[in-house]
């Protein structure tokens, strides 16, 4: 079960039939979110092998994960906001154990992404489960 910020997208995806809403519904969570501070948006923090420019900021905290984004594209700040949902208040050990791809599923994302936003989905996901598989290990 992911966590219930998640599970809320899930349930309103459900509700939402026409994919022009879900996406839409995805663009406007993307504009919901607080931008991240351009300090941060750093060579450390950038996420290579996305189309648009993508930037995600972790942090740990009393051994609890969570992370800030942002992107120069309205869908792709719209991922973050999705993948913030179903990574933040884990555990930090808990977080590479996570099945985003079948939690994604459910979304139905994997269908309607084009190639190259699933290869930058793919490679946020990535950036979030090797930065917590090596806090877990310090």
């Amino acid at each position: 079960m992911a966590q219930p910020a998640f599970e809320d997208i899930v349930a309103d995806f459900d509700f939402l039939e026409d994919w022009e809403d879900r996406y839409r519904y995805v663009i406007d969570h993307g504009k919901a979110m607080q931008a991240l501070d351009d300090a941060l948006k750093v060579p450390s923090t950038k996420v290579d092998g996305c189309a648009s420019q993508v930037w995600l900021h972790p942090r740990i905290e009393s051994g609890v994960f969570s992370f800030e984004g942002d992107s120069d594209a309205m869908i792709v700040r719209g991922l973050i906001s999705v993948l913030r949902a179903l990574y933040n208040g884990l555990p930090v050990a808990e977080v590479p154990s996570v099945d985003a791809g079948g939690e994604l599923a459910r979304l139905g994302l994997n269908d309607h992404l084009s190639a190259q936003r699933s290869n930058g989905l793919r490679a946020m996901i990535e950036r979030i489960r090797l930065v917590a598989a090596e806090e877990a290990q310090s």
